[in-house]
């Protein structure tokens, strides 16, 4: 059975391709619209599919989406009534529930959109998944038979936390908590106070490590902890349930936490204070939800979904100091994993199909081939060699180890927020420059962020302290003392490091290259962050060239073409073609 899945007006949207309950294709929109966290309709991913074979429309058996339209008009309906008249602000433009509730028309809308894009005149049957089920349903690719699983984000259509048990092709739903009832969207309102955009939660759990704790008493009055593993936001402090976007805080919350940051004002000992509350709040309810769901179901493997899964300080916590063995999160474990989420439920829990894949490596997106590599260096006036793959892993592990920064761009590309080997820049971790390098030469960004080491799983463990392998970057666990000096440039203030295992037989390229930086250095890591620069992850080989062009990045590897040259012409066209782009690709919608 083929399955489409699908995710449009709603941030990234993107889609999926299931065959026989194995993933084919996922495509984030923003991949190839080049705006983040795009809500467009993905019809340049579609036509890519269809372009490249991957989505044959008269071959697709069922389409499905990640949202329930009707359980979210009730869910919305029974919130505004509850609330009335205040909670009808939530409907002004502005609040962005708004764009939430045009959901409620979706089938009708993609129907419309689909028959267009897809070019049929009838589609086959197209189902509404509820949100937190779609999130859910990444246990069935999952390395577990039977697992717990944690599902906690912003809102779905009826819940912002959901627990469930799952068993071979079957979940239940334990509990769930009401949509406002939300640590995800706690932690985005907050990000905005401390001054940070839309989508940039990641900065503030980094800028926590580098606060003290004058805040972490009054916040934790904020949510409190119920028996069960069930929590409750205080309200009092907020009014999202009411308001959302357009007025998020109470005047109790200011009077205890202060102003709002401009976003162009500096970062105080205050805001960083109040980024350490949050994070440490957040942790402590997550742990808190993850030990009452191992009460009610003693598995020793737990899988964490949805948006607050992309917190790696939580999940390690979670992995050291509860009784879970092992902990699995998707690499895709936010909405850009809805679409394949829903059509792994609708496969299996819902047609009630057997299970027999693991997914044990991200790359599911597009490739690039060697006459269109050849066509983005020409176009640029890049002269380039290609090597031999023995030659090129040992010409770049050298460049790396005497300090050069390498954008590497190979195969098919990553899902997921993260990369994770394939549109990667590289560096070497044993010089604490190359952080501040990075962040200031190439990705435009705060000093602050971490940057990720990338380690080959048989020695993670002599590097870290994690049991456990960790392919798609979610965890931060601590880095072993005697290894802080050897890595610098991967440590973060506070000791952890979101590291990323390495697997020979799941990415061998990467291997190799780790492996021939080990020969020259001995250490089996490096420095691993996204090809872009305050954009999205490239996904062309010409959009690598313009990344290198308009950065300092030293080397730029695609496929086995290894250039170090420049063209003056093309990096001031580069700059300039970014410039007019820039304010969309930064915002998103």
């Amino acid at each position: 059975m083929r399955i489409l899945g699908i995710a449009s007006e709603t941030h990234d949207s993107g889609i999926a391709i299931v065959e026989d309950g194995k993933p084919v294709l996922v495509i984030e929109e923003e991949r190839l619209s080049r705006i983040k966290h795009t809500q467009r309709f993905p019809a340049a991913a579609l036509a890519a599919a269809m372009e490249g074979g991957w989505l044959r429309p008269e071959a697709i058996d069922a389409i499905v989406t990640p949202w329930n339209a009707a359980v979210l008009r009730k869910t919305f309906l029974k919130a505004i009534v509850r609330n009335a008249p205040s909670s009808l602000n939530l409907l002004r433009p502005g609040a962005n529930t708004a764009q939430r509730l045009s959901i409620v028309a979706l089938n009708q809308w993609l129907r419309y959109k689909l028959t267009g894009a897809l070019g049929l005149q009838k589609l086959p049957p197209l189902y509404g998944i509820r949100h937190h089920h779609a999130h859910a349903g990444i246990f069935f690719i999952s390395p577990f038979e039977e697992a717990n699983i944690l599902v906690m984000d912003g809102y779905g259509d009826d819940a912002a936390t959901s627990t469930y048990i799952g068993a071979g092709n079957r979940l239940e739903r334990i509990w769930q908590s009401d949509v406002f009832n939300s640590l995800g969207m706690i932690y985005t309102f907050v990000t905005g106070h401390l001054g940070f955009r839309d989508f940039e939660e990641g900065t503030v759990m980094a800028l926590a490590a580098h606060g003290d704790d004058r805040y972490v008493s009054r916040f934790r009055d904020t949510i409190r902890l119920l028996d069960d593993g069930r929590y409750e936001v205080d309200m009092s402090y907020f009014m999202f349930d009411r308001y959302a976007f357009l007025r998020p805080f109470s005047k109790k919350f200011f009077a205890t936490f202060g102003p709002a940051r401009a976003h162009d004002a500096p970062v105080t000992d205050h805001h960083k204070a109040l980024a350490r509350a949050l994070q440490v709040r957040i942790e402590e309810v997550v742990l808190h939800v993850a030990r009452g769901l191992y009460q009610r179901n003693r598995s020793r493997h737990l899988v964490i979904s949805g948006g607050v899964a992309l917190n790696c300080v939580a999940n390690a916590r979670v992995l050291a100091e509860t009784d879970y063995e092992r902990v699995w999160v998707p690499p895709c474990a936010s909405d850009t994993g809805a679409p394949l989420g829903a059509a792994l439920w609708l496969h299996h829990q819902r047609n009630g199909q057997p299970r027999d894949f693991t997914l044990t490596h991200p790359f599911y997106g597009l490739e690039e081939s060697d006459e269109a590599i050849r066509a983005a260096l020409e176009a640029a006036g890049l002269t380039a060699e290609r090597l031999s793959d023995e030659m090129l892993f040992a010409r770049v592990a050298r460049d790396l180890a005497e300090g050069n920064i390498v954008g590497w761009f190979q195969g098919r590309f990553e899902m997921g927020p993260r990369a994770l080997g394939n549109r990667s820049i590289l560096a070497d971790p044993r010089r604490l420059t190359t952080k501040d390098r990075i962040n200031a030469r190439i990705k435009y960004r705060e000093s602050f962020r971490p940057f990720a080491p990338a380690v080959l799983v048989e020695h993670a463990s002599a590097y870290f302290e994690i049991g456990q392998d960790d392919p798609f970057m979610t965890f931060a666990p601590r880095v072993r003392p005697e290894k802080r000096d050897v890595i610098p440039a991967a440590v973060h203030v506070d000791g952890t490091a979101r590291l990323q295992t390495v697997a020979r037989e799941d990415n061998p390229r990467a291997h190799a290259l780790i492996e021939a930086f080990m020969r020259e250095t001995g250490v089996p890591v490096l420095i691993n962050t996204s090809f872009n620069r305050q954009e999205p992850i490239v996904a062309t080989a010409r959009e690598a060239v313009s990344c290198y062009l308009r950065t300092e990045m030293d080397v730029l590897v695609l496929g086995n073409f290894y250039t170090r040259s420049r063209n003056a012409q093309s990096e001031t066209r580069a700059r300039k073609n970014f410039a007019v782009r820039e304010e969309n690709l930064v915002g998103g919608e």
